[in-house]
């Protein structure tokens, strides 16, 4: 049986909300006069969002009774919505920070790459930010320069290893980061949503690496990530965390499946109503999908009529100049995909009255590819934030047709999104 490498018992972290300065002076007083009363902050992101994570010694706490371990070997997953705790749980097991409460045992070497460029000096080059890097891993020198030229092949900057990393690009800074950690034989290897900002091919190679590492020399990776097919693809197990708490721990199809129906919006409504928010002058209430004859679906086909129906509350009597936006992410690999805001799409400004309002946006005909897909919502006034869901659910669009020759790709070579044009030959 395998060894425990890392237990971990009751680990809570807590950070102390401070002042912030928001760049306007009667939002600095706004904040001011709040704490003067003893309320909730109203320009406090953090506040809006996850108060039953707040206390009342304005502690905000990121983290909360964590309990699990991993065994020598394991290829752990670890996932959840923005702010859910996921990398202050990986600082706190690779010592950047300290817990709050809790106890963290971890047996062995952990190398981790928890933020682009972590422990790379500016001024110095690639060749020296590796030997650099390796020390601060506890490498020896004579360790290092064995694995230098298969970190530099790896990498794929052999033309700049003599270059200041300062001029690399982030996907460099990560390339050569990763390599680093990756060779350099640690028993425990840490790596956060860092990869994303590679190319879609070192991505691949990364993984292929950390499953090499694992599975062929039996060491132990923790990887957090929102591409849930890199997850599945490279891990065993899976944590998941929402609200800085471990709501599963389990095979990672399982774990999986559980994330994408707790955030679904398949089959019909979304209720945003329940949050925990501060007196927000406009609350989103709910979000419903509907096709072109207003009748709930299962999912978009692309091609079809959709309509986004968007509820919200407005608290005072009236706000005027009120934007509202749906952007939408690809929830493989957590990129940016379109938005639709009213902004864009009405000349007129808009001025919503005391009560419930609806924002409906009609697309005629669904350009994005079959996939799945996140989608954020906001609400904004000019340059201030209103309201704003992150992680808001998950749709999924499903194969349809998006021409009008009724021809489309072959699954597996779609675009990211289709679009129509005249076509002409002379």
């Amino acid at each position: 049986m395998s060894e425990t490498v890392i237990s971990v018992e009751n680990l809570s972290k807590a950070y102390r909300l401070g002042v912030i300065n928001h760049g306007m002076l009667y939002k600095d007083l706004q904040s001011w006069w709040a704490r003067f009363r003893g309320k909730e902050d109203p320009n406090s992101v953090i506040g809006m969002y996850n108060q039953e994570q707040i206390d009342g010694d304005d502690r905000f706490w990121a983290l909360r009774d964590i309990n699990f371990q991993v065994k020598q070997g394991d290829r752990v997953g670890i996932i959840g919505k923005n702010g859910a705790g996921k990398s202050t749980l990986l600082k706190i097991l690779s010592r950047v920070t300290a817990p709050t409460k809790g106890n963290v045992r971890v047996k062995g070497r952990i190398a981790s790459l928890l933020e682009v460029g972590t422990g790379f000096h500016p001024e110095l080059t690639g060749r020296e930010n590796v030997f650099l890097n390796g020390a601060i891993l506890g490498m020896s020198k004579q360790e290092i320069t064995k694995k230098f030229d298969e970190i530099v092949d790896f990498a794929g900057i052999g033309k700049f290893i003599d270059t200041p990393v300062k001029r690399y690009s982030s996907g460099m800074y990560v390339r050569l980061a990763f390599a680093v950690a990756a060779h350099l034989e640690p028993e425990i290897l840490v790596v956060d949503e860092v990869l994303a900002v590679g190319d879609a091919e070192f991505q691949k190679k990364a993984i292929g690496k950390m499953e090499d590492v694992s599975k062929g020399e039996g060491r132990t990776i923790l990887f957090v990530s929102h591409n849930m097919a890199a997850i599945k693809g490279l891990c065993n197990d899976c944590l998941l965390i929402e609200t800085g708490k471990i709501t599963m721990f389990d095979n990672v199809d399982k774990v999986i499946s559980k994330y994408n129906s707790n955030n679904s919006i398949i089959g019909g409504n979304r209720d945003f109503s329940k949050r925990k928010t501060v007196n927000l002058p406009l609350k989103f209430i709910s979000m419903d999908v509907f096709n072109g004859d207003f009748m709930e679906v299962e999912s978009i086909p692309c091609g079809s009529k959709v309509i986004f129906d968007v509820k919200f509350q407005i608290i005072p009597d009236e706000i005027k100049n009120i934007r509202i936006g749906i952007s939408f992410y690809n929830s493989i690999n957590g990129s940016y995909v379109t938005e639709f805001n009213s902004y864009y799409l009405r000349n007129e400004m808009v001025t919503c009255k005391q009560g419930v309002n609806r924002c409906l946006f009609g697309i005629d005909k669904m350009p994005l590819s079959p996939g799945g897909y996140t989608v954020n919502l906001i609400a904004t006034r000019e340059l201030d934030v209103l309201d704003w869901i992150r992680d808001a659910c998950q749709i999924v669009i499903g194969d349809g047709l998006f021409y009008k020759t009724e021809r489309m790709p072959l699954p597996g070579s779609y675009p990211a999104f289709f679009t129509e044009c005249d076509v002409e030959f002379k």
